[in-house]
């Protein structure tokens, strides 16, 4: 029986392309990461208005959901690479158009805003590349290796950046802070340009709403990957209610704000393992896996309610999100290995739109139904939904009996 795990020595990954790939990658995620917190420092140092700071967020949110679908047309009928390059250039020039506005002094919360909206449009088009570089850069063996190290990757970033952007902000100013964001992401950009020129898909001759409509009936045809995409939207739903109300209840019950960072950096180490060790599991039936890791995420939602001592909701959050490492792993690789390599980039679109759209939600939901219900109502509801969206995914015959050979 086929077993997805790592197949390939390591040298295998040594090839200058996936080297350029995880670099350029590793320098996007470092980027990404730093915005948010630049960002919304410089807006209360700015203005010091909640409204400001969420009709700035909310600029970049709104054409992501928009735009992905497109996205992922547009990186299915042209070179994979260049798309890349073109929308993480774009990021890093609206970095820069918003450090030298932060340094002349003249402050527009309207311009922040558009800046912004622009950034979310790039994301829009560079996020459904990361399969198709995969795929056309790492033999098809190597790919588990291939996801897991950027999956790494993207743990560090997500650790490390907002640490960084704090920093330089507060060492050289937010202006600075965003000129050297624009620096990484035009490094980014070169890197990832640099890339082999990827051929484009068969659809390339075919018209722009029909490839796009061609998109959805890939996604509409193959229920084990729509229901894993529900799932995993459920998870990023909770991840917004636990991440709106686990800080509230740290501070008010377990202690104060550090209860709340040992919970978190618990979960970032988690995360940070279990796309480590992902490519060292034998994994016969990937889908499987990936059920049950994401519904380890009902764990800390479950502590949290029940309102347990700090360690067992830092050992509830670093197993669930150990669990999310190792899906987002498996999950990425059995993409690669299940969909057509020129249906790869509209796939992840239609992943990456579910996920942003669901964790805003859980966010804006997450107080308003504490403040009605108290807290343990919407985190107990969060983890039902959780482990029912997900596990619920085993019913389904073909998502059991997927394996991890390419059809």
């Amino acid at each position: 029986m086929t077993e997805l795990r790592d197949q390939v020595p390591v040298r295998v990954l040594k090839t200058p392309g996936f080297l350029r790939l995880l670099i350029g990658r590793s320098l996007s995620f470092l980027a990404t990461a730093l915005v948010p917190t630049a960002l919304t420092l410089a807006v209360i140092e700015a203005t010091g208005s909640a409204t400001d700071l969420g009709l700035v967020l909310a600029a970049e949110l709104v054409p992501q959901l928009v735009l992905l679908p497109i996205g992922g047309v547009v990186a299915d009928r042209f070179p994979a690479q260049r798309v890349a390059f073109l929308a993480d250039l774009v990021r890093g020039l609206a970095q820069l158009a918003i450090g030298a506005e932060l340094l002349l002094g003249s402050v527009r919360i309207l311009d922040l805003a558009a800046l912004s909206a622009v950034t979310g449009a790039a994301i829009a088009f560079g996020t459904p590349t990361m399969s198709p570089l995969v795929a056309a850069t790492v033999p098809q063996e190597a790919r588990l290796r291939a996801n897991s190290h950027l999956g790494v990757a993207r743990g560090i970033a997500l650790v490390a950046g907002p640490g960084v952007a704090g920093v330089l902000v507060v060492a050289v100013g937010a202006g600075w802070a965003f000129l050297a964001t624009a620096v990484v992401f035009g490094c980014a950009a070169v890197t990832l340009g640099g890339l082999p020129a990827t051929a484009p898909g068969r659809g390339a001759r075919t018209g722009f709403f029909r490839q796009l409509a061609d998109g959805w009936q890939e996604v509409r045809g193959r229920p084990w990957f729509w229901s894993n995409l529900i799932g995993h939207g459920v998870s990023n739903l909770a991840a917004g209610v636990l991440m709106t109300l686990g800080p509230l209840i740290a501070v008010d019950r377990l202690g104060g704000e550090f209860a709340w960072v040992v919970v978190y950096q618990a979960g970032m180490a988690g995360m940070l393992i279990g796309a480590f060790v992902a490519p060292r599991l034998s994994v016969r039936r990937p889908l499987v896996v990936t059920s049950v890791c994401g519904a380890l995420f009902a764990l800390p939602l479950i502590t949290f309610a029940a309102r347990w001592p700090t360690w067992t909701d830092a050992v509830a959050y670093g197993i669930a999100m150990f669990g999310i490492g190792v899906l987002n792993t498996l999950w990425q690789t059995t993409m690669q290995r299940h969909f057509p390599a020129e249906a790869l980039a509209r796939a992840d679109s239609y992943d990456a739109l579910l996920s942003f759209a669901a964790r805003p939600l859980g966010l804006a939901v997450a107080a308003p139904i504490a403040a009605w219900t108290g807290e343990a109502l919407p985190l107990l509801t969060a983890a039902v939904l959780v482990a029912v969206a997900n596990l619920g995914v085993l019913a389904l015959p073909d998502a059991r009996a997927l394996t991890g050979s390419a059809p």
